[in-house]
């Protein structure tokens, strides 16, 4: 189908794709993280209908093969084959610049005004839900929220601590305040985050030293960082029998190294969570509803609206961590 598309947000995976973190074949139209409302629909689609609003979701669910039938635990086979391929599901390519094709990037390619997109990477959404946020829907808070939701899945009172508070550790932070089990704890390196976390539900906030020297630890710790080094500290924080739940994607090459007594010893659980553990079609629609209801306020975790032409300045500034989520608005 054909989307016209009416905002986008600028993701750290847009900016691994440009900096090489996750090699991708090229030329490559970047963008995932959109909205848009649908302009023509292809033979065999069904339903949805000419101007409906969208939100678009990077990984794609075939619904069939075996890793889409765990229920959003693993990503779908084909989906991932194609996102790897920069192709859409069906392996075709449906961008070209002259005579040479140019990659989809996550199956969206959003960081233009219309987009080419399978059925499968396309979830329905409410049309008053404001443009930036259905946005941001689409990965930011489908992978926090998700890796809260899905993966880590609170009960009671236990607690919840999240490292690094970038635009999907905040989400994180947001969708655990908004289920008010237990304490929420925000853990970075960078103090001027706090403030933020505090004001998106945070009950608590610590640099990695303090939270250490403190002794704090949680049940359940999700690493949205990405970066080397802070999947062991998330592992050092998670309590005895907790769920150690990472989302970050540092270099491929980057390892790990963790003490298997403890592994054993404190029955402890190391958690992948790819795109918050989701399948989109079930989960973006209960993030909106939320939003409606006023309990998840998503709009905190936009700290900038802007233009396309913007987007060269807005990656610099996502890349030195002085940003949540830039949010380009198309007319």
């Amino acid at each position: 189908m054909l989307v016209k598309v009416t905002a986008s947000g600028i993701c750290h995976s847009d900016l691994s794709v440009v900096n090489g973190s996750r090699p991708r074949p090229t030329p490559m139209l970047l963008g995932h993280e959109n909205t848009g409302i649908i302009q023509e629909l292809g033979p065999g689609v069904e339903g949805l209908s000419v101007g409906q609003h969208v939100t678009l979701a990077f990984l794609p669910r075939c619904g069939k093969c075996a890793n889409c039938l765990t229920g959003g635990r693993l990503p779908c086979i084909p989906g991932s084959e194609a996102n790897q391929a920069g192709t859409l599901m069906n392996g075709g390519i449906r961008l070209h610049r002259g005579e040479e094709p140019v990659y989809h990037h996550l199956g969206v390619s959003g960081f233009a005004t219309y987009a080419v997109v399978d059925r499968r990477s396309v979830v329905p959404v409410p049309a008053e839900l404001p443009k930036a946020i259905a946005a941001v829907l689409g990965c930011d808070v489908l992978t926090g929220g998700g890796a809260v939701l899905n993966a880590g899945d609170p009960q009671d009172a236990q607690d919840v601590m999240v490292l690094g508070l970038g635009g999907v550790g905040m989400s994180a932070i947001l969708t655990a305040a908004a289920l008010g089990r237990g304490r929420v704890i925000g853990v970075d390196i960078n103090k001027a985050k706090f403030d933020d976390a505090l004001s998106m539900g945070a009950t608590d906030v610590y640099t990695v030293e303090e939270a250490i020297n403190k002794g704090v630890k949680a049940p359940i710790v999700i690493e949205a960082a990405g970066a080397p080094g802070v999947l062991d500290q998330a592992f050092d924080l998670t309590a005895m029998g907790g769920k150690t739940i990472t989302v970050g994607f540092p270099k491929p090459t980057t390892r790990v190294s963790l003490p298997s007594s403890v592994i054993t010893g404190e029955a402890h659980t190391i958690i992948g969570s790819y795109l918050g553990s989701a399948v989109p079609a079930n989960d973006i629609p209960r993030y909106a509803q939320l939003w409606l209801d006023g309990k998840l306020p998503v709009e905190k975790l936009i700290s900038n609206h802007i233009r396309l032409d913007d987007i060269n300045e807005a990656m610099d500034e996502l890349d030195r961590g002085q940003a949540l989520r830039q949010v380009i608005e198309f007319d």
